[in-house]
């Protein structure tokens, strides 16, 4: 049988996030070199779960020092490593890679320099609400569900919770502090699942400026 999600979250909940943020990304880190979705994950959990480094660290280590044997494997009772392209008998030496950087981050405080999000898992650690409405309302079938996109966002905000919504209008404005252009938006639309441009004659910019400003009652 396969883990309770308690026991899972307690073995590998922070291992999973760091794998999760290798997604789509090379795993090409070095001991003197950290990746760019190590970085992409650095850089956020110091901003948002600080202390949630050390636990990634330590579940990171314990992981490459005791890996599944072949009853957990059988049960079911283990984290299958997502596939990063490395072989599965250097995996081992790879996770202490990561916990070596993460404990370097955290002993000298070597914290990534603050940036707008440089990769898919970090765009959506970074703005999850903005993507539930982005990916949610704004696919490709919107011209079979919504007349225009007003009504889209009229919909999203009767039918999502006050405070949801409020924090959507805050993800908005911190996109938009951000040091981006028109082409940076429109990357972070995409990034985000808006699989559709704004409306005429909106830019994505002023698009995003415009729902924030509906959204808050403004």
């Amino acid at each position: 049988m396969s883990m309770k999600p308690l026991e899972h979250d307690r073995r590998y909940g922070e291992l999973d996030q760091v794998m999760r943020a290798y997604l789509g990304q090379p795993a090409d880190d070095t001991p003197e070199r950290r990746s760019r979705a190590l970085d992409a994950y650095l850089r956020h959990t110091w901003h948002t779960r600080p202390w949630a480094i050390a636990e990634a660290e330590r579940q990171l280590r314990e992981y490459s020092s005791n890996p599944p044997g072949r009853i957990r494997q059988r049960l079911g009772e283990f984290y299958a490593i997502p596939d990063t392209g490395i072989v599965e008998s250097e995996i081992g030496d790879w996770l202490m890679v990561l916990a070596d950087h993460l404990r370097k981050s955290i002993e000298e405080g070597d914290v990534p320099e603050p940036s707008p999000p440089q990769t898919h898992w970090e765009w959506h650690a970074r703005f999850p609400e903005t993507a539930q409405l982005l990916g949610g309302w704004f696919s490709q079938d919107i011209v079979d569900e919504f007349p225009d996109h007003d009504a889209a966002v009229a919909d999203y905000a009767a039918t999502t919770d006050p405070q949801l919504v409020a924090r959507l209008v805050g993800e908005l404005h911190e996109l938009l502090a951000l040091p981006l252009d028109e082409g940076d938006y429109a990357l972070a639309a995409a990034e985000l699942g808006m699989e559709v441009g704004p409306p005429e004659p909106f830019s994505y910019g002023a698009w995003f400026q415009s729902v924030a400003a509906a959204l808050a009652g403004g």
